[in-house]
């Protein structure tokens, strides 16, 4: 399997991080790392396969009205054109950088990467919180 630099930015990402936004505080070890492999997991699913629709639900409510499934499409195309595939990252632990945090509007920040070789996969996440979650 190939491991591709990729910079990949998701606003408003929205999944089951037992109460992140709730707690106003970022998620234990643990959780964080799952919710990041999840988030970016979805999205490669979605590259790879060119249907958008499962990671579309899983976006928080204002980004999914913003976003439909057909210009997430565009809007990722020229990873799908490069075929990046960064399914590896399962199987590794990330490095953030700068440490998580959760912001003034109340957004769980994460940025950092994944030590892929030869190129790593950097990652930009925020998640809100939407939906009662």
């Amino acid at each position: 399997m190939r491991a591709m630099a990729a910079v990949v930015g998701v606003l408003g990402m929205l999944l089951a991080a037992s109460g992140v936004h709730a707690q106003n505080k970022v998620p234990g070890e643990r959780s964080l790392e799952a919710l990041v492999k999840a988030t970016l997991l979805s999205w490669n699913d979605a590259n790879v396969t060119g249907n958008y629709t499962v990671f579309h639900a899983k976006l928080s409510k204002p980004f999914r009205e913003q976003f439909p499934p057909d210009r997430l499409k565009q809007i990722f195309k020229k990873f799908a054109d490069k075929d990046i595939d960064i399914a590896v990252v399962a199987a590794m632990r990330p490095t953030y950088d700068p440490a998580p945090a959760v912001d003034g509007d109340g957004k769980l920040v994460v940025n950092g990467y994944f030590p892929t070789e030869p190129l790593r996969v950097i990652f930009a996440l925020e998640f809100i919180p939407s939906d009662g979650s």
